[in-house]
């Protein structure tokens, strides 16, 4: 049953059933446990943001997620079904928008063509050959533009002549193109200065006004506590933490202790 909650904006926000749960989802690369029975709960219309140092389990959780590798076990539910994706694309098709820190993006093509790369809108087809529509793919991608507010001159310039964050907020508008049932995110403005990164969270804010569920990956203390209801503690490749940053009096220094150690929930506690 939905339910409304208040966010760190002090607007309404309405969550609903559950899009995305993981039961016990592990990930080892031979003697190493990158991820331990991950357990983790995602509603729709909900921002939750993942923490914790490098090499905590963060990164490898997504890739079991957004078929980017094979888990070694556990489920993953998404939009009422078990799900197994053998690749990215099928998380794509299954309504998973992933931005990358890598960003995924081809330098030599221009915006309708990265945000329709491998998803091209054909006018008809002549036996083994295809005409491509590129009139509808350019108004779609104005189309997203605008519904997330990301400004390009020109989006028939090439992605290489773009700056970090015009790239960045080109790989973000990808998930407004497909209407995507949920976008992850890892570290968007990790490399961008001060106005881009601004530009990047009032995309974020917008996917939360639109009810659009969202996975935050950041070391961003300020920027997850501006932007998520929830955070996520991850640490040596278990849950260690689950925070409800909304109701709760949770600080920068709280989350802090849980990402070092200093402090464990006690549903957590093997964890430490």
């Amino acid at each position: 049953m939905a339910s409304d909650v208040q966010t760190n904006t002090g607007k309404s926000a309405a969550l609903g059933d559950i899009i995305l749960e993981t039961r016990n989802l592990t990930k080892h690369y031979g003697g190493v446990q990158a991820l331990n029975d991950a357990n983790f709960t995602l509603r729709r219309g909900e921002h939750v943001a993942i923490m914790g140092d490098n090499g905590a389990g963060k990164s490898t959780f997504v890739r079991q997620i957004t078929g980017v590798e094979t888990r070694t076990r556990g489920e993953v539910i998404f939009d009422g079904k078990p799900v197994h994706f053998e690749n990215p694309m099928d998380a794509r098709n299954a309504g998973i928008e992933t931005v990358f820190q890598t960003l995924a993006l081809a330098d030599q093509l221009d915006v309708p063509d990265n945000l329709f790369l491998g998803r091209e809108l054909v006018k008809f087809r002549l036996g083994p050959f295809s005409i491509l529509d590129y009139k509808a793919m350019r108004e779609r991608t104005i189309e997203a533009l605008e519904k997330t507010g990301v400004k390009i001159p020109n989006i028939r310039g090439t992605i290489e002549r773009m700056s970090g964050g015009q790239r960045q907020c080109v790989a973000i508008a990808r998930t407004a193109t497909f209407h995507s049932k949920l976008t992850i995110m890892d570290e968007p403005t990790a490399a961008l200065g001060v106005q881009e990164t601004a530009q990047v969270e009032n995309i974020i804010r917008t996917l939360k006004e639109q009810g659009e569920p969202l996975i935050l990956i950041s070391h961003n203390m300020r920027q997850v506590m501006d932007l998520c209801d929830r955070i996520v503690v991850f640490r040596r490749g278990r849950i260690c933490a689950n925070l409800d940053i909304r109701n709760q009096q949770v600080t920068g220094e709280d989350v802090v202790a849980y990402i070092t150690g200093a402090k464990t929930q006690p549903e957590y506690s093997d964890a430490a």
